[in-house]
């Protein structure tokens, strides 16, 4: 009870410290691990481990198979997940990179790996290949975190999040086919096509099952079959369902079947999808907290010593790092559309995770039982490509980030915390105008229509959830607040402008504030200041089209938006410059400035302006 107890309290521990020095949770987690493990037997009177994760004759947690089958499904979870997580829209922005990167790369890897620890190491070829095809996967739990602390550019954000997450499952399937050839007793051609067959068939159930079970899942919500309180935990009782199924269909299927199930679920219009996402995430936490602990305790004093008494095993790793990933990326990238230090960047940041680290251990264990030459290699070795890497880049990436300048230049895009018919104007009048624009509403009838009209939108809960964890608002630097609430717009402006508003957070103004003169507006008013909420959606509603006016003096200016503020059915917006950038309305009229070129940008009835002579 005490070593259970112990390692849950431990991986939340290990989860807060990561927040705060701001570094990937498993880092501190496997030191901890370590620690409480296979260092602590160093200390301790008897020489055992404080934690001792599977039942040996003097004690432990798990028997063996129990122990497996915690890692498996959890790994299953946390893959599921990740799955939830990936967007059709952001493939369209590196989708051949991401494709070559997880094939080319993934081959690069596989056998410059299996070269060198054959090599380097010495190892078996069989043990060899195994490393390597553990080793080619990177990571959700790893990159999420770098990308959450480095403000990198979309398209270097895109590549490493889609390659963590696609990777794993493919890196799963490719160390279950090695692992087949090295537990069989002969490697004959009939041999060779049974294996990869049975590859191929756990390939596609894997995509058949996941697809259809996200499809009935799909249904059963919209249909209403499943009540809003049992919605996470029936969510959860089907992958693991998913999973167990496909697993005993076709070995180790059940990885594919669970990330294609998310990807599935992810892309389709699924009510309430973003509150079985947030639970999976605080489940993901909490299995990622224990696993890595329980993973890095189960290493014995043998292991680390095959480390520390060898200079071979760190020249793999550094042949890895520094040799074979700029190798793979810069293949993989060869004619597209990522800048040189753009595939520097990627090359640099490489760190792998659970995936890794868990079947490392499973097939580690189940080879060294059998008597496999060098499988008393594996989990050190892998364990050690886990801990270099993850070490190397949680340290460095802001600073190689700053170096290569891959981050954001500018945080130009617009948030928009409503999505009405006048916030959805806008936001088609801005993303036409090359602004990167995103929607927020907790309506999923607003959001979908927002969908529908070619905007980006997803449906979120202000007061809940952290805006600032979504991937698609990386590049956030405006932000409009435009519900029909006073009070959810000035609480959004409180919360989140030194986030999303570092050049400008803004909101309508209310009913109150308009009996004020334009001298008493609110710093963080926005367009007229003379309409609130329901003026701009009237106007929406009646005459739903954004226009423009040329303005090339003050004076024109300064008449064109009284005229436009006077009328009941027309609201200004912007002030479009000589440049093309557009610019709010001030309250104070007098000081505007304008020349040729500039116009004026107003919603609703479409005015006809008196001449300036008239």
């Amino acid at each position: 009870m005490f070593e259970l107890a112990g390692i849950i309290i431990l991986g939340i521990l290990a989860q807060w410290i990561a927040w705060r020095i701001r570094v990937p949770a498993i880092l501190p987690l496997i030191l901890i691990g370590l620690g409480v493990g296979p260092v602590s037997a160093f200390f301790t009177k008897d020489g055992h481990k404080l934690i001792e994760p599977m039942i040996q004759d003097d004690g432990g947690i798990f028997p063996e198979k129990y122990l497996f089958a915690f890692v498996s499904l959890a790994i299953g979870i946390i893959l599921f997940e990740g799955g939830l997580t990936l967007k059709r829209r952001e493939l369209a922005l590196v989708g051949p990179d991401i494709l070559k990167l997880i094939t080319i790369g993934s081959i690069t890897t596989f056998f410059g790996a299996g070269l060198a620890a054959h090599y380097v190491v010495q190892l078996s070829w069989p043990i060899s290949f195994l490393f390597a095809s553990l080793i080619i996967v990177t990571g959700p739990t790893v990159i999420a975190p770098i990308l959450q602390n480095v403000p990198l550019n979309r398209n270097v954000s895109a590549v490493l999040k889609w390659e963590g997450i696609l990777i794993d499952p493919i890196g799963a399937l490719v160390a279950v086919l090695v692992f087949e050839f090295i537990r069989s007793a002969q490697w004959g051609v009939e041999l060779t096509t049974h294996v990869f067959a049975s590859f191929f068939e756990t390939l596609l159930l894997g995509l058949a099952i996941g697809a259809v079970a996200a499809y009935m899942l799909y249904l059963l919500i919209r249909a209403g079959h499943i009540p809003h309180y049992l919605l996470n935990v029936f969510t959860l009782a089907l992958v693991l369902g998913v999973f167990v199924f496909s697993h005993w269909l076709a070995h180790e299927s059940g990885l594919l079947s669970v990330v294609v199930m998310g990807m599935v679920l992810g892309n389709m219009d699924v009510p309430r999808l973003k509150e079985i996402l947030s639970f999976k995430e605080s489940l993901s936490v909490l299995l990622i907290s224990i696993l890595f602990i329980v993973l890095a305790a189960n290493i014995d004093q043998s292991d680390i010593e095959i480390i520390l008494n060898n200079w071979r095993p760190l020249a793999l790793f550094a042949i890895i790092a520094l040799v074979l990933r700029p190798l793979g990326v810069f293949l993989s990238t060869i004619g597209s559309g990522l800048q040189l230090r753009e595939k520097l960047f990627v090359s640099w940041v490489g760190p792998r995770g659970i995936v890794a680290a868990g079947i490392a251990s499973l097939f580690g264990i189940t080879l060294v039982t059998e008597s496999v030459p060098d499988a008393e290699y594996l989990t050190p070795l892998v364990f050690l490509v886990v801990l270099g890497t993850v070490l190397l880049n949680a340290t460095t990436a802001r600073v190689v980030a700053r170096v290569l300048k891959v981050t954001l230049e500018g945080s130009s895009g617009v948030l928009l915390i409503g999505a009405n018919a006048a916030a959805r104007l806008i936001a088609k009048f801005l993303q036409d105008n090359n602004r990167h624009v995103v929607l927020v509403d907790n309506s999923e009838s607003n959001v979908k229509k927002a969908r529908e009209m070619g905007l980006e939108a997803f449906v979120a809960n202000i007061y809940s959830e952290g805006l600032e964890e979504y991937f698609e608002l990386l590049d956030m630097g405006y932000m409009i607040a435009m519900t029909s609430s006073p009070e959810i717009n000035q609480y959004v402006v409180h919360k989140y402008q030194k986030i999303f508003g570092e050049n400008g957070a803004f909101r309508l103004i209310t009913p109150e504030e308009l009996k004020h003169s334009p001298d008493g507006a609110p710093s963080h008013g926005l367009f007229s200041y003379t309409d609130d909420f329901l003026n701009f959606n009237e106007a929406a509603r009646d005459y739903p089209t954004i226009h423009e006016a040329p303005a090339a003096a003050p004076e024109e200016m300064e008449r064109l938006v009284r005229l436009a503020t006077l009328s009941p059915k027309s609201v200004p917006l912007f002030i479009r410059t000589d440049t093309g950038s557009l610019e709010t309305i001030p309250p104070r009229l007098d000081g505007i400035e304008a020349r040729d070129g500039f116009s004026f940008v107003y919603l609703g009835k479409k005015l006809e302006f008196p001449s300036a002579h008239s």
